[in-house]
């Protein structure tokens, strides 16, 4: 953002509230020095100054409000993470995200590590892999690393 706003003139910067600026109080105080400092104001859709530092009440509420944030966040990330945790334990499995295709291609698997071992290289086996029909999501070859992935798990 820092890099954009040197190129092209903006002098005013606006975000949703104080704590959607940055997810760290620290970082959020270096953002709003960094801004001010080349005399760009950042303002809440509120319509709250944030680059203002006259007053000093006000930066200490702004600093006491961003840190409750921070905080409030880091419980929110550790009670669904032990959340998760407990549906896993109970049913016994992963129960979040997407299946990795290790997990949910036993079949692409198997093809990507008898490739693999036919003396191909991983890039070689991607495209092995493409001409057959087996991409990514985005409808890619896979990448060296994830065929890795893949042969090393079988």
């Amino acid at each position: 953002m820092l890099d954009r706003i040197d190129g092209n003139g903006v002098r005013t910067v606006i975000v949703e509230s104080a704590d959607r600026f940055a997810r760290k109080m620290l970082t959020a105080e270096l953002g709003i020095l960094l801004l001010g400092s080349r005399g760009v104001t950042l303002m809440t859709a509120a319509g709250e100054n944030l680059t203002d530092t006259d007053d000093e009440m006000r930066v200490a509420f702004r600093q006491m409000a961003m840190t409750f944030a921070q905080l409030e966040k880091t419980r929110l990330v550790k009670k669904l993470k032990a959340a998760r945790d407990r549906a896993s334990q109970k049913a016994g499995r992963r129960i979040e995200g997407r299946k990795g295709h290790t997990r949910g291609n036993p079949e692409l698997v198997q093809l990507a590590t008898s490739i693999w071992k036919e003396g191909n290289t991983l890039l070689a086996t991607s495209a092995v892999l493409a001409e057959r029909g087996y991409v990514t999501a985005k409808g890619k070859p896979f990448s060296a690393a994830q065929v890795k992935r893949l042969v090393e798990t079988d």
